[in-house]
């Protein structure tokens, strides 16, 4: 059997719950990241521990289970992340939330900044990536994502400042120091959209990550940003990573509080997807 046969052969499984391009875009995954075979080398024999192995990850994406937590990690702005079910997987609206500050921010070595709700830590590991001359810091209320983000660091060779605490405890704002730039997609799903969801993000992913409560959808931006009114610099930036349909509330949220210079920017889907302010 061959390596197109195989495709042929798991794509009509993988059809029977993923639409036929989100299949397509796992069966890619797999091939290259788990046996290193590309679209050239499709008429490769496959051996008999390739089928085996093929097999058992198959098993699993058929019980709803993300490739990424499968492999153990995933892609994020060119970068490997490691990954598992305390993080959530990174997803493309956060790679453009990451090259719009990239694009929008000063580069400047004197720049000091903070992600809030960091999960895998592909934000700040990205940004620090590419600005390195950033101090960047990174929080979570769970230690389990913290000890990931820092495997992380680890994995992409930066050096970022970590620290677990629950950002709607004030009582936890105690920093000494004080940021250029504060980032942070936090939950903004409410409970009552949970029926909404993909079953395998609904299965797998951390509903700490991902819910909030029906009664208060934007606990999240209006703590943060009472936060950043606290820790930002006079002139620095708060972005956000947030859910389309609450872009105009949280908007006037940050406009209730002073912030400065706000603009919502759509994703490549045409979504209300990330906000950024100025204090």
């Amino acid at each position: 059997m061959t390596f197109n046969e195989s495709y042929q052969n798991l794509l009509t499984s993988l059809q029977k719950i993923y639409p036929v391009g989100e299949a397509k875009s796992i069966i890619r995954i797999i091939f290259e990241d788990v046996f290193k075979v590309y679209s050239t080398d499709y008429q490769k024999i496959i051996s008999p521990s390739e089928i085996n192995q093929l097999a058992e990850i198959e098993e699993r994406l058929l019980r709803n289970e993300p490739i990424q937590y499968i492999l153990g990690e995933a892609d994020f702005y060119g970068l490997k992340f490691k990954v598992n079910s305390n993080v959530l997987i990174p997803r493309s609206e956060t790679e453009e939330l990451v090259l719009w500050i990239l694009e929008s921010v000063p580069q400047k070595s004197n720049y000091t900044i903070l992600d809030i709700g960091t999960g895998s830590g592909c934000i700040p590991i990205t940004l620090h990536q590419k600005c390195t001359q950033w101090e960047t810091w990174a929080s979570d209320v769970s230690s389990e994502a913290i000890q990931i983000a820092k495997e992380n660091a680890d994995l992409n060779q930066v050096d970022i400042n970590f620290l677990t605490f629950d950002i709607l405890d004030p009582t936890q704002w105690q920093f000494e120091k004080k940021f250029n730039l504060i980032v942070s997609n936090p939950p903004y799903i409410p409970e009552n959209e949970k029926v909404l969801m993909p079953t395998n993000v609904l299965e797998n992913e951390p509903h700490l990550a991902l819910f909030v409560d029906n009664q208060n959808p934007l606990i999240f931006y209006d703590t943060i940003s009472d936060f950043a009114l606290q820790n930002l610099i006079p002139g620095g930036f708060l972005f956000f990573e947030m859910n389309e349909f609450n872009a105009k509330e949280v908007q006037d949220l940050l406009i209730k509080k002073n912030f400065q210079n706000i603009e919502i920017q759509k994703d490549i889907y045409g979504k209300n997807r990330m906000i950024r302010a100025i204090l």
